[in-house]
């Protein structure tokens, strides 16, 4: 792992929370953050794609918060076609990740080119330094700024405005990321009052893919309890787990807090929710797998729309860990098809 950020060498702090080396919090409060990128995000990954143009955007000034934006090449396409957009919110147990790391750059531009979608990969304020609900907040934040693009002409970036198609929006996350596209859909799907049937969205979100989504609970789930050797330990093991929880919930809050378990004995019931269609992916041998299937099915008793399908042999992030991988080509694959037949229009009725 990088060599973390020297302490200050005055006063008798000494370290409570460790994330590699990356990310020490101190018992005085301080918070030291390494400036490298870790090792499980190398720049060996394909930095650049024929196929896809790229470049970055500030979407909150005040928060420092950017973009990093991916769009097919035109190629021999008509001039003007739209594509769809995916919003893409990175992992990290809402402590580490950016979307300029390379594993996550690199999921981007192949998911643009073989989604054939315009992909965007969305910052957020991480903990501790802020903690939740920061990122669904800016999260929230950066759809508002979207929909900005989409009707303010003065204000859009022409680059994204040709290629982007604001009537298919998905919210795409992975882990972390996930949560969050979970947290947005439950927020949307709330809102009053609703419009009404005249009134036009600036944009419109056709879906919600949660890619291996980071939730919690005070009660173990079944693939939380396994128990390994050491030696046999996963990257992402229990212990991480919590240590995410413990830096980024509310001060005090446990892991049944609304934020980690949307389906706690505190949490607001979903009934009433809208959701568009949603897609839930899982791990064969992801500690969070049976988190994960556990929340799809509660959704499909509740009678939402969603799809749950799990890779079998998988580890959590296996398409951040290689994103050229076969597996991950069919996983893109998969979110392709998700977005076609989310966009299928409904048969009118008499």
């Amino acid at each position: 792992m990088p060599a973390a950020v020297a302490a200050p060498a005055s006063g008798d702090a000494n370290v409570v929370e460790d994330l590699f080396g990356f990310l020490r919090v101190l018992s005085d409060g301080s918070i030291i953050r390494s400036p490298d990128d870790p090792e499980f995000s190398p720049t060996t990954f394909p930095s650049d794609h024929p196929s896809v143009q790229w470049r970055d955007a500030v979407y909150d000034k005040a928060n420092s918060l950017r973009v990093r934006m991916y769009k097919p090449s035109a190629g021999a396409e008509p001039v003007g076609r739209k594509l769809p957009v995916l919003v893409h919110f990175h992992g990290g147990g809402f402590c580490l990740g950016s979307c300029t790391w390379g594993n996550v750059h690199s999921f981007c531009l192949r998911l643009a080119t073989e989604a054939d979608a315009v992909v965007l990969s969305a910052g957020y304020r991480l903990a501790p330094e802020h903690r939740l609900p920061a990122a669904f907040d800016d999260a929230e934040g950066f759809l508002k700024w979207l929909s900005d693009q989409s009707v303010n002409a003065a204000a859009s970036d022409g680059w994204l405005t040709e290629a982007a198609d604001f009537g298919r929006v998905f919210v795409t996350g992975d882990s972390a990321g996930g949560t969050m596209a979970h947290h947005l859909a439950v927020r949307a799907g709330s809102a009053t009052p609703k419009r009404g049937e005249g009134d036009v969205d600036p944009i419109t979100i056709k879906g919600y893919v949660l890619l291996m989504p980071f939730f919690g609970g005070v009660h173990r789930s079944k693939s939380e309890a396994v128990e390994f050797p050491l030696e046999e330990l996963p990257f992402v093991n229990l212990a991480l787990l919590d240590q995410f929880w413990r830096l980024s919930l509310p001060v005090g809050a446990s892991r049944d807090h609304p934020i980690a378990n949307p389906f706690g004995p505190d949490s607001p019931g979903l009934d009433s929710v809208e959701f568009p269609p949603v897609l839930v992916v899982s791990g064969g041998t992801d500690i969070l797998r049976d988190r994960n299937v556990d929340y799809a099915e509660r959704l499909a008793a509740l009678g939402k729309p969603v799809k749950a399908i799990e890779f079998g042999g998988q580890p959590h992030g296996f398409y951040t860990l290689d994103p050229w991988s076969e597996t991950t080509g069919e996983l893109i694959r998969l979110i392709a098809r998700f977005i076609v037949d989310s966009c299928v229009l409904e048969p009118k009725t008499a």
